[in-house]
């Protein structure tokens, strides 16, 4: 299976637009390319059942179009935390599950691109964890970092648990979430000079995201070796 894992040092740092930019990016190299996000809470009740609407924006996204269902295995309604979620609809999360739709999406394209839910240890039952995808689904890790205030601290203790659970830090990307952060500079300088992992690019601050846009601040040769 050849892919990534994009993860997040916190929710809301910039993990969809990341990845979106990089189905994007892969696309304009000539790829096919399909996007995952096996588990998603804060979905919407539609005429088709529940959708997300991140996983919709990848699948749209994508060089072509697959069922949702492969795209989004476990959708919740409350935008809640996945694993109080699961536990009100009574579903247990299972990685087979995950692995499955992974495999069927992987075998019809060039790059899988997945995106996991909040940070690296979000839980996803009592013993499973954000943490224990990429390993499941035998991918590196691309981490976004959102640069605010304590992207240092939020950063390193991210790269340092995804080291730990034997998973591989592809490279990291860094998505400036503050327009007016003080000493933004120095903070990535530090980030670069702690962080041994290439960094994948960093991506201006904006008011309205763009994949195309994003993808242009980004370096794709590390992921494609």
């Amino acid at each position: 299976m050849k892919g990534v894992f994009v993860t997040g040092t916190d929710t809301g740092c910039g993990k969809t637009e990341v990845a979106l930019a990089l189905l994007a990016a892969l696309g304009q190299c000539g790829l096919t390319a399909l996007g995952m996000k096996p588990i998603a809470s804060g979905c919407e009740r539609t005429p088709e059942g529940l959708r997300n609407e991140d996983a919709r924006r990848l699948q749209t996204q994508a060089s072509h179009q697959v069922p949702y269902e492969l795209v989004n295995a476990y959708a919740f309604e409350p935008p809640i935390a996945p694993h109080i979620a699961a536990g009100r609809a009574g579903v247990k999360i299972e990685p087979e599950v995950i692995r499955a739709a992974a495999e069927r999406l992987a075998a019809e394209s060039d790059f899988l691109v997945v995106e996991g839910i909040g940070g690296w240890q979000v839980p996803l039952g009592p013993s499973l964890a954000v943490s224990d995808l990429p390993p499941t689904l035998d991918l590196p890790v691309v981490l976004v970092s959102g640069i605010r205030l304590g992207c240092i601290n939020h950063s390193l203790l991210t790269v340092e648990s995804i080291r730990m659970s034997g998973a591989r830090l592809a490279g990291w990307v860094a998505n400036q979430m503050d327009p007016d952060m003080s000493a933004r500079d120095e903070n990535l300088a530090t980030l670069k000079a702690l962080i041994d992992a290439p960094c994948l690019g960093l991506v201006p601050w904006t008011a309205s995201p763009d994949p195309w846009q994003i993808a242009e601040h980004l370096e794709l040769a590390p992921l494609l070796e």
